[in-house]
């Protein structure tokens, strides 16, 4: 399954029995600006604020006085099940006087964070792996043809009495294909730096 973040913060709002769950999810890229959202989205006069983020492997979740597992856990499932990576979930309560029970409040907080970021617009996260070359100066159009083609970024190139290095920025799934398109291309002129 490929993985998504947010394409910008999301909001979702759902009443049980009388109670209000109001959902924030926000996208990330670190830990310390995880820890910043939940320090913006939090409300301080509310019951409970809960929370979860993954940052690839990296994730956290908390109940906050909510019983152990009923609240943190459900959002981090919700991110995970909606495959989404590099995002923080607050659910911020406010009691309205019933208790929920454990399965009660699983389902709500899981519920809320699912739905709003089922609704959330969301971007693909693409994998990128970086590559050097050196491509001798005969076949620098043909590589900078090929680079278009591959969606590859071209983050330096410098020049010696030879040719051109040069070093890419790519989708790590399009990396085999430029390598192979270079070398046919080129007649395997093009050499590159990595182990690949």
């Amino acid at each position: 399954m490929s993985l998504h973040t947010l394409a910008t913060a999301a909001t979702h709002a759902v009443e049980v029995k009388h109670s209000r769950f109001l959902a924030h999810a926000v996208p990330v890229e670190s830990a310390d600006e995880a820890l910043q959202a939940l320090a913006d989205i939090s409300v301080a006069d509310a019951s409970h604020n809960c929370w979860a983020w993954r940052i690839g492997d990296d994730y956290r979740s908390n109940d906050d006085g909510e019983p152990a597992g009923t609240a943190g856990r459900p959002i981090l499932a919700a991110i995970d099940g909606q495959g989404m990576d590099r995002v923080v979930v607050v659910v911020t309560r406010w009691f309205g006087g019933v208790k929920l029970g454990a399965g009660g409040l699983v389902r709500a907080y899981g519920g809320a964070a699912a739905e709003c970021l089922r609704r959330a617009e969301r971007v693909a996260l693409v994998e990128m792996h970086e590559l050097a070359l050196h491509a001798p100066f005969d076949d620098l159009g043909t590589v900078h043809a090929a680079l278009a083609a591959a969606a590859a970024e071209k983050l330096s190139e410098t020049f010696d009495t030879t040719g051109a290095r040069l070093l890419l920025r790519l989708p790590a799934d399009g990396v085999n294909a430029l390598k192979l398109r270079l070398r046919d291309a080129t007649r395997n002129r093009v050499r590159f730096d990595d182990n690949g």
